[in-house]
């Protein structure tokens, strides 16, 4: 009987529990990165899939309202960057530079929009919920699952690792055709000063600019 009570307890009292866990964690979440002018931190990003791998790292900044510089370091450079209204994409090693309207992009780094904004995590993501079946890299970590808005014909879900203070360490994507993004964030600085200029791209002498898709 008397574990049959405690049954009984866990299975009325323990979605409650994990519903209160999940709406604490959300609203530092969005206390935290709606306070955000502006954000630095080292990245690595992994890709898996399609009988690729790669390994890849660098500096993203980012600063409202809607400007992103992602640059890679290694093991080539190459650099996207956006202002909010057009993007670039750019390897030194090449010739040729792309650049389009961002509201032309349809890119993995699209759920990063929600760093950029005034909005809430709730209404970005489809079906967000605790993942206690995943994980985190740090203890005392909390992992969420959901799907982005829109996103839904190509991302199956997204993985975020969420600090105690609300800060996003870690984002893994995975697309519907079996690929996976796995983004981790490290020496996160908020509010560096950022200038305006590091958001936008002039290319080098002799860079020929293609308008058109912008790929990753």
């Amino acid at each position: 009987m008397r574990y049959f009570r405690i049954l009984v307890f866990l299975l009325l009292f323990a979605p409650a529990a994990f519903a209160a866990d999940l709406r604490q964690l959300v609203q530092a979440v969005d206390r935290h990165y709606n306070a955000l002018r502006s954000m630095r931190a080292d990245f690595t990003e992994s890709y898996s899939g399609n009988g690729i791998e790669r390994t890849e790292s660098g500096v993203l900044l980012l600063k409202k309202p809607g400007k992103m510089r992602w640059d890679y370091e290694q093991p080539r450079q190459k650099l996207f960057v956006t202002n909010g209204k057009m993007a670039w994409f750019y390897v030194p090693s090449e010739r040729q530079g792309r650049k389009a309207p961002v509201k032309q992009l349809s890119d993995l780094r699209s759920p990063l929009r929600y760093l950029l904004g005034k909005t809430r995590l709730g209404k970005e993501l489809t079906g967000l919920s605790l993942a206690p079946d995943v994980a985190p890299l740090e203890t005392g970590n909390t992992v969420l699952r959901g799907v982005p808005k829109g996103m839904e014909d190509r991302v199956s879900d997204v993985v975020m690792e969420v600090t105690p203070e609300g800060r996003i360490v870690r984002l893994v994507i995975h697309e519907v055709d079996g690929a996976t993004t796995d983004f981790r964030f490290r020496n996160l600085v908020d509010n560096p000063p950022l200038a305006d200029a590091q958001f936008q791209f002039a290319p080098p002498p002799g860079v020929e600019m293609v308008e058109g898709a912008v790929s990753f």
